[in-house]
């Protein structure tokens, strides 16, 4: 079977996770620790981590996982005061039904090894449950990125612009997206490129003078030409100025990619655009740290098609 672009992307990010967090999960447990320690004292850490491989777009994956892990993980610390520095122990808790998942809830106040052996392991369960949903989104979406790829693409050579947008989290994805594609790190064209959620000024009017379920509908509007296209990123797939931006975008003749998380939502149960790319999980963070592998995907598949 002849290897794709795809094949050899998720390749490098499973390679690359594991070397990462498999290597790392021992600091990455002690540095939540000392996270605590600081924020409860008032004061910055400094530790540097260095990602395994020498493609910025794998490398910008593995450090987005890890903000993530760290926001997940210092909290443990801070759910057993009597293991911060000045601060007492609190009776032991029952942490129930939730001891299979995380086991350090229940350990003892003055334990603080176990419970950084704990989050260790933690680490690496919730790095392989990322490199799992990266290789389900890259793999099970495979056709359809590759079709997304060469619409953007034709889009591209047709001298159309990519339009980018999402709410929240994925309102800076869609800035990432953006930046990716006009000024690639790898050195690659530039390509023209607008992020709908960059101009507060525009964002607020809209919301203000019409309703938050307008904002990129109405952009898409005023920026939109047949033979554009757009990028829409959302966890729920069900986003309402989501599905009303991509509506208007198909009404205008504008190519249409969708990257959306739990089963899909309306986008994939209705077909709401053109290319519907599905990261199948419930967890947001996890979501994102996939959908960012797919975007990066795209980006590659538009110089370096097949």
């Amino acid at each position: 079977m002849t290897r794709t672009v795809g094949d050899a992307a998720l390749e490098r990010r499973l390679r690359a996770g594991e070397a990462f967090f498999g290597a790392e999960a021992p600091r990455i447990a002690r540095l939540c620790h000392r996270m605590a320690e600081r924020f409860a004292r008032g004061v910055g850490a400094e530790w540097e981590f260095a990602a395994p491989d020498a493609d910025p777009f794998v490398r910008q994956e593995l450090v987005e996982t890890l903000y993530h892990l760290l926001w997940e993980l210092v909290h443990v610390f801070f759910d057993h005061r009597g293991l911060l520095e000045g601060r007492e122990a609190r009776p032991v808790h029952d942490t129930g039904a939730s001891s299979f998942l995380y086991p350090f809830l229940a350990e003892r106040e003055t334990d603080l090894e176990s419970v950084v052996a704990d989050v260790r392991e933690s680490v690496l369960m919730k790095a392989a449950e990322v490199g799992e949903l990266r290789a389900q989104t890259l793999t099970d979406n495979r056709e359809i990125l590759d079709a997304a790829g060469a619409a953007l693409r034709a889009c591209f050579e047709a001298g159309g612009k990519l339009l980018a947008l999402g709410n929240g989290g994925s309102a800076t994805d869609a800035m990432d997206v953006v930046a990716d594609f006009r000024a690639a790190p790898q050195g690659w064209p530039a390509r023209p490129a607008l992020d709908l959620t960059e101009d507060p000024a525009i964002l607020t009017a809209l919301a203000n003078d019409v309703g938050a379920e307008v904002l990129f509908q109405r952009q898409i509007i005023a920026y939109g030409r047949p033979g554009d296209a757009v990028v829409a990123l959302s966890t729920s797939g069900g986003s309402p100025n989501v599905i009303l931006a991509l509506d208007e975008a198909r009404r205008r003749g504008l190519v249409t990619i969708a990257l959306v998380g739990y089963d899909g939502g309306r986008v994939a149960a209705e077909g709401l655009a053109d290319h519907v790319i599905v990261t199948r999980s419930q967890h947001i963070p996890r979501i994102q740290e996939a959908q960012a592998s797919a975007y990066h995907v795209l980006r590659e598949l538009v110089e370096r098609p097949g």
